[in-house]
Protein backbone atom coordinates (compact mmCIF):
# COMPACT_ATOMS: atom_id res chain seq x y z
CA UNK A 1 0.00 0.00 0.00
CA UNK A 2 3.08 2.50 0.69
CA UNK A 3 3.95 2.05 -2.48
CA UNK A 4 0.46 2.60 -4.18
CA UNK A 5 -0.84 5.51 -1.81
CA UNK A 6 0.60 8.12 -3.87
CA UNK A 7 -0.84 6.99 -7.14
CA UNK A 8 -3.82 5.41 -6.34
CA UNK A 9 -5.74 6.69 -8.91
CA UNK A 10 -3.63 5.96 -11.91
CA UNK A 11 -3.31 2.78 -10.39
CA UNK A 12 -7.56 2.15 -9.67
CA UNK A 13 -7.65 3.34 -13.46
CA UNK A 14 -5.19 0.42 -14.39
CA UNK A 15 -6.78 -2.43 -12.22
CA UNK A 16 -10.52 -1.40 -14.31
CA UNK A 17 -8.60 -1.30 -17.64
CA UNK A 18 -7.24 -4.83 -16.50
CA UNK A 19 -10.40 -6.37 -15.28
CA UNK A 20 -11.86 -5.72 -18.81
CA UNK A 21 -8.88 -7.44 -20.17
CA UNK A 22 -9.29 -10.14 -18.39
CA UNK A 23 -12.76 -10.94 -18.26
CA UNK A 24 -11.97 -10.56 -21.96
CA UNK A 25 -9.24 -13.38 -22.24
CA UNK A 26 -10.95 -15.68 -19.94
CA UNK A 27 -13.82 -15.48 -22.60
CA UNK A 28 -11.88 -16.22 -25.27
CA UNK A 29 -10.20 -18.90 -23.47
CA UNK A 30 -13.64 -20.65 -22.54
CA UNK A 31 -15.05 -20.09 -26.27
CA UNK A 32 -11.89 -21.45 -27.94
CA UNK A 33 -9.59 -23.64 -25.78
CA UNK A 34 -6.88 -23.12 -28.46
CA UNK A 35 -3.98 -25.12 -27.52
CA UNK A 36 -2.07 -23.78 -30.51
CA UNK A 37 -1.59 -20.69 -28.78
CA UNK A 38 0.83 -22.86 -26.31
CA UNK A 39 3.00 -22.20 -29.59
CA UNK A 40 3.36 -18.37 -29.26
CA UNK A 41 3.86 -18.69 -25.12
CA UNK A 42 7.28 -19.53 -24.89
CA UNK A 43 8.06 -16.40 -27.71
CA UNK A 44 5.80 -13.58 -25.83
CA UNK A 45 8.03 -14.74 -22.68
CA UNK A 46 11.12 -13.97 -24.60
CA UNK A 47 9.85 -10.71 -25.94
CA UNK A 48 8.74 -9.81 -22.16
CA UNK A 49 12.23 -10.48 -20.39
CA UNK A 50 14.05 -8.88 -23.45
CA UNK A 51 11.78 -5.94 -22.93
CA UNK A 52 12.03 -5.99 -19.21
CA UNK A 53 15.73 -6.41 -19.20
CA UNK A 54 16.34 -3.49 -22.03
CA UNK A 55 13.59 -1.32 -19.96
CA UNK A 56 16.65 0.96 -18.23
CA UNK A 57 17.76 1.72 -21.59
CA UNK A 58 14.30 2.16 -22.92
CA UNK A 59 12.26 3.76 -20.48
CA UNK A 60 11.19 7.42 -21.59
CA UNK A 61 12.39 10.36 -19.92
CA UNK A 62 9.74 11.17 -17.40
CA UNK A 63 7.77 14.64 -17.88
CA UNK A 64 8.06 17.81 -15.18
CA UNK A 65 4.48 15.89 -13.47
CA UNK A 66 6.45 12.73 -12.58
CA UNK A 67 4.38 10.79 -15.89
CA UNK A 68 5.68 8.87 -18.16
CA UNK A 69 6.69 10.33 -21.53
CA UNK A 70 4.91 7.41 -23.34
CA UNK A 71 1.75 8.59 -22.12
CA UNK A 72 -0.94 7.31 -20.61
CA UNK A 73 -2.86 5.87 -23.52
CA UNK A 74 0.08 3.63 -24.49
CA UNK A 75 0.27 2.21 -20.92
CA UNK A 76 -3.15 1.72 -20.72
CA UNK A 77 -3.23 -0.38 -24.16
CA UNK A 78 -0.36 -2.43 -22.86
CA UNK A 79 -1.93 -3.29 -19.56
CA UNK A 80 -5.21 -4.01 -21.54
CA UNK A 81 -2.98 -6.20 -23.72
CA UNK A 82 -1.77 -8.09 -20.88
CA UNK A 83 -4.88 -8.56 -18.75
CA UNK A 84 -5.89 -9.97 -21.94
CA UNK A 85 -3.23 -12.64 -21.89
CA UNK A 86 -3.01 -12.99 -18.50
CA UNK A 87 -7.19 -13.89 -18.42
CA UNK A 88 -6.23 -16.34 -21.53
CA UNK A 89 -3.13 -17.97 -20.18
CA UNK A 90 -1.23 -16.64 -17.72
CA UNK A 91 2.33 -18.14 -17.61
CA UNK A 92 5.07 -15.00 -17.34
CA UNK A 93 2.28 -12.56 -17.00
CA UNK A 94 4.18 -11.40 -14.01
CA UNK A 95 7.13 -10.72 -16.32
CA UNK A 96 4.96 -8.98 -19.13
CA UNK A 97 3.40 -6.41 -16.60
CA UNK A 98 6.62 -5.77 -15.04
CA UNK A 99 8.32 -5.08 -18.74
CA UNK A 100 5.53 -2.85 -19.95
CA UNK A 101 4.93 -1.13 -16.85
CA UNK A 102 8.46 -0.27 -16.27
CA UNK A 103 8.34 1.46 -20.12
CA UNK A 104 4.99 3.12 -19.12
CA UNK A 105 5.02 4.10 -15.91
CA UNK A 106 7.33 6.18 -13.90
CA UNK A 107 9.11 5.11 -10.67
CA UNK A 108 11.42 2.04 -9.47
CA UNK A 109 11.27 -1.06 -9.22
CA UNK A 110 9.62 -1.47 -6.22
CA UNK A 111 6.93 0.57 -7.28
CA UNK A 112 6.13 -1.29 -10.37
CA UNK A 113 6.21 -4.31 -8.75
CA UNK A 114 3.69 -3.36 -6.25
CA UNK A 115 1.23 -2.12 -9.04
CA UNK A 116 2.13 -5.47 -11.23
CA UNK A 117 1.03 -7.34 -7.79
CA UNK A 118 -2.17 -5.32 -7.54
CA UNK A 119 -2.88 -5.75 -11.21
CA UNK A 120 -2.42 -9.57 -11.18
CA UNK A 121 -4.39 -9.77 -8.00
CA UNK A 122 -7.42 -8.45 -10.18
CA UNK A 123 -6.44 -10.62 -13.35
CA UNK A 124 -6.64 -13.58 -11.02
CA UNK A 125 -10.00 -12.68 -9.51
CA UNK A 126 -11.61 -11.96 -12.45
CA UNK A 127 -10.57 -14.82 -14.65
CA UNK A 128 -11.40 -16.90 -11.69
CA UNK A 129 -15.02 -15.77 -11.60
CA UNK A 130 -14.88 -16.99 -15.37
CA UNK A 131 -13.80 -19.98 -14.71
CA UNK A 132 -15.56 -21.21 -12.11
CA UNK A 133 -18.89 -19.81 -13.90
CA UNK A 134 -18.37 -21.34 -16.85
CA UNK A 135 -17.81 -24.81 -14.43
CA UNK A 136 -13.99 -25.50 -16.00
CA UNK A 137 -12.26 -25.46 -12.45
CA UNK A 138 -9.90 -28.53 -11.15
CA UNK A 139 -10.66 -28.04 -7.95
CA UNK A 140 -7.98 -30.04 -6.24
CA UNK A 141 -5.10 -28.29 -7.90
CA UNK A 142 -6.41 -24.64 -7.20
CA UNK A 143 -6.95 -25.48 -3.70
CA UNK A 144 -2.89 -26.17 -3.69
CA UNK A 145 -2.22 -22.94 -5.78
CA UNK A 146 -4.36 -20.39 -4.03
CA UNK A 147 -2.19 -20.34 -0.10
CA UNK A 148 0.81 -21.12 -2.52
CA UNK A 149 0.34 -18.11 -4.56
CA UNK A 150 -0.53 -15.87 -1.70
CA UNK A 151 2.21 -17.19 0.12
CA UNK A 152 4.50 -16.77 -3.03
CA UNK A 153 3.00 -13.11 -3.74
CA UNK A 154 4.21 -11.69 -0.18
CA UNK A 155 7.14 -13.96 -0.09
CA UNK A 156 8.69 -12.00 -3.57
CA UNK A 157 7.74 -8.76 -2.21
CA UNK A 158 9.38 -9.02 1.23
CA UNK A 159 12.64 -10.30 -0.51
CA UNK A 160 12.58 -7.82 -3.17
CA UNK A 161 12.63 -5.47 -0.77
CA UNK A 162 15.85 -6.86 0.99
CA UNK A 163 17.89 -7.42 -2.18
CA UNK A 164 19.39 -4.69 -4.86
CA UNK A 165 17.08 -3.96 -7.80
CA UNK A 166 19.76 -5.20 -9.83
CA UNK A 167 20.00 -8.45 -8.90
CA UNK A 168 16.00 -8.59 -8.48
CA UNK A 169 15.87 -7.72 -12.17
CA UNK A 170 18.21 -10.18 -12.72
CA UNK A 171 16.63 -12.96 -11.20
CA UNK A 172 13.61 -11.62 -12.99
CA UNK A 173 15.27 -11.59 -16.51
CA UNK A 174 17.03 -15.13 -15.43
CA UNK A 175 12.87 -16.83 -14.43
CA UNK A 176 12.10 -15.00 -17.96
CA UNK A 177 14.15 -16.69 -19.83
CA UNK A 178 13.64 -20.31 -17.94
CA UNK A 179 9.93 -19.99 -18.31
CA UNK A 180 10.24 -19.47 -22.41
CA UNK A 181 12.81 -22.78 -22.11
CA UNK A 182 10.48 -24.71 -20.48
CA UNK A 183 7.70 -23.68 -22.79
CA UNK A 184 9.67 -24.43 -25.92
CA UNK A 185 10.76 -27.65 -24.55
CA UNK A 186 7.33 -28.93 -23.05
CA UNK A 187 5.56 -28.06 -26.23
Amino acid sequence: WSDIKHFWRTALLLGLISAFGALAGALILLALDNPSFRVLVPWLLLAATALFAAGPWLKPAPRPGGEAAAGSLIGFLAQFATAVYGGFFGAGMGVMMLATLGLTQPGDYHRLNALKNLLAVVIAAVAILVFVSGDVIAWPQAIVMIPGGALGGYAGVWIARRVPQIAVRGFVVGVGVFLAFYYFTKG
